[in-house]
């Protein structure tokens, strides 16, 4: 079997590729994607990190390749739609460097109590000034968790050995699984509200972006501590200078920033209370050692035709399986990712139901793509199509696959009812010949809407001029609506209202439009 190892992976992970019966492992980095492509025409298995990108062009040229294998958690470098049209199987190694992160974290975090660095900058100038860096003791403050991820956890686990008190904040964190971890499970107000540091651990997208903002830092214990180790961009780093100057916060500890690498001139750069690295979260030599063997293992088992974990894409299935659920597999990610951004909230309890000619299938791979929808729009890469189901387990999430041939209106349907406080929310799709995948019913609103491109779903009063008073909002902030789909289910009652545009509206215009009267929620969305 011959393997390609196209950036520069630890000896210890290539070991275990060398070690493969009938293995010809060839060492060629720094390739273009033309000498790539030269070089794959007999490749079954290609390992790379970040560097060299595995483009459409290069798995067309690739006809013998089975599996691709980033040693690292992003795969933003390898083209997934083109390795899964092509049967090509894309590992990636999320949990390698999940301790370094914690840890990294966590010494961030110790940092910014006790100003280390501050204090051993002035000692290698020949300052001994201790008056200038007291800090403050861990043990008893607060420490609020963000994202309560595999990071967040871990992070979670040493604050309480540092005998803080642990406050998290996640949508699909459970009582359950609070009082297992020995924390307390809050609303995100709440636990902005209740830490003496905060520490952010969620992947960034269009709900985190800047989630730690102006009114977050308003929200704040005055001397708070606010770490990140996560993705630039989480915290408004203009506000968090604002806040930092004027005391409200009392030192930050970063480690990303919202453009890398950070500018020589930026403003954080010149605070003694401010803790900065660049980009170190994941560099140690365990965490590249781990990642190597942990992705040099999956791709053997691919090759040796074992079991595996961690595929970024589907699991195998036949060609028969995979022609006919291929629509049904995107329907139902669709369907997740679309519940992600609708309800924005504390989940538990999932069901997914599957009606008509699905009923007498094997759905077990659509609920997998259900939940990579759902659960990786808050965990991002963490979560792949062969451990979601387990991360929701972990999680304390019940998920419940219901099945029922009987369906009076559609040939075919999936419902996704979820549970978020004390109500039950549900979306329901189906595919329509001709027509492709297809957004039926929003919280018993009937609508027949294409989950793709970006997306306003509102719910309102159904009153004359609301319609109008949106359109021209949208007009004057050069939002085109390419479609719009309005449900309801009596004159003058409850609506909803499902309008495709041609760009995510601008988060001020949805402020504006949640400002008109009758109108109860409103969500950008993007599928």
């Amino acid at each position: 079997m011959n393997i390609l190892i196209a950036d520069d992976i630890s000896e210890i992970g290539l070991a275990k590729l060398q070690a493969l019966p009938g293995a010809d492992v060839r060492i060629r980095t720094g390739l273009s994607e033309a000498q790539l492509i030269s070089e794959v025409a007999d490749v079954e298995a290609i390992l790379v990190r970040s560097a060299t990108r595995i483009t459409a062009p290069v798995l067309e040229a690739a006809k013998q390749l089975k599996v691709v294998g980033r040693a690292g958690v992003g795969v933003d470098n390898i083209d997934i739609p083109a390795a899964t049209k092509h049967g090509v199987i894309v590992i990636n190694a999320p949990d390698g460097n999940t301790i370094s992160a914690a840890e990294h974290t966590f010494a961030m975090l110790m940092s910014a109590a006790r100003l280390i660095p501050s204090a051993h900058g002035k000692l290698h100038e020949g300052k001994w000034d201790r008056k200038s860096f007291v800090g403050v003791e861990l043990r008893g403050k607060t420490l609020s968790v963000l994202g309560m991820g595999r990071i967040g956890t871990e992070v979670a686990k040493r604050a309480l050995a540092f005998e803080m008190t642990v406050v998290g904040y996640d949508p699909f964190l459970t009582d359950e699984r609070a009082k297992e971890l020995g924390i307390t499970r809050a609303t995100l107000e709440d636990a902005i509200a209740a830490g003496d540091f905060i520490t952010v651990h969620t992947p960034l997208t269009k709900e985190t972006r800047h989630i730690i903002n102006k009114e977050a830092f308003l929200r704040m214990k005055d001397g708070v501590r606010v770490i990140n180790c996560a993705r630039g961009g989480i915290i408004d780093e203009e506000a968090l200078v604002e806040a930092l100057r004027s005391g409200k916060v009392a030192g930050a500890a970063l480690d990303v920033f919202e453009k890398e690498p950070l500018a020589a001139d930026h403003p954080l750069l010149s605070m003694q209370n401010v803790v900065v690295t660049p980009h170190l979260g994941a560099s140690t030599i365990e965490a590249q050692v781990n990642v190597a063997i942990d992705v040099a293992e999956e791709v053997s088992k691919v090759l040796l035709g074992k079991s595996f974990r961690n595929a970024v894409n589907l699991p195998a299935m036949s060609s028969e399986q995979r022609e006919y659920l291929e629509p049904y597999l995107q329907l139902g990610e669709k369907l997740g990712l679309f519940a992600a951004q609708w309800l924005a909230g504390d989940m538990s309890d999932i069901e997914i139901s599957y009606g008509g000619n699905l009923a007498h299938s094997d759905v077990s791979f659509i609920t997998r793509t259900v939940l990579k929808g759902l659960l990786g729009y808050q965990y991002g890469d963490e979560v792949n199509y062969v451990n979601a189901p387990l991360l929701a387990d972990q999680g304390g999430i019940s998920v419940r696959e219901l099945k029922d041939p009987r369906s009076k209106v559609f040939t075919n349907l999936v419902v996704l009812s979820i549970k978020s406080g004390q109500e039950t929310h549900r979306v329901a799709g189906t595919l329509y010949n001709g027509f492709g995948v297809r957004i039926v019913e929003v919280d018993g609103f009937a609508v027949d809407a294409s989950p793709e491109g970006k997306v306003l779903l509102l719910r309102h009063t159904d009153k004359p001029g609301i319609i109008g008073q949106i359109g021209t909002m949208l007009g004057d902030a050069e939002v085109n609506i390419a479609t719009m789909q309005v449900g309801r289910k009596e004159t003058g009652g409850e609506a909803i209202m499902f309008l495709g545009v041609d760009k995510l509206v601008p988060d001020e215009v949805v402020a504006k439009i949640e400002k008109i009267a009758d109108i109860h929620q409103v969500r950008s969305i993007e599928l």
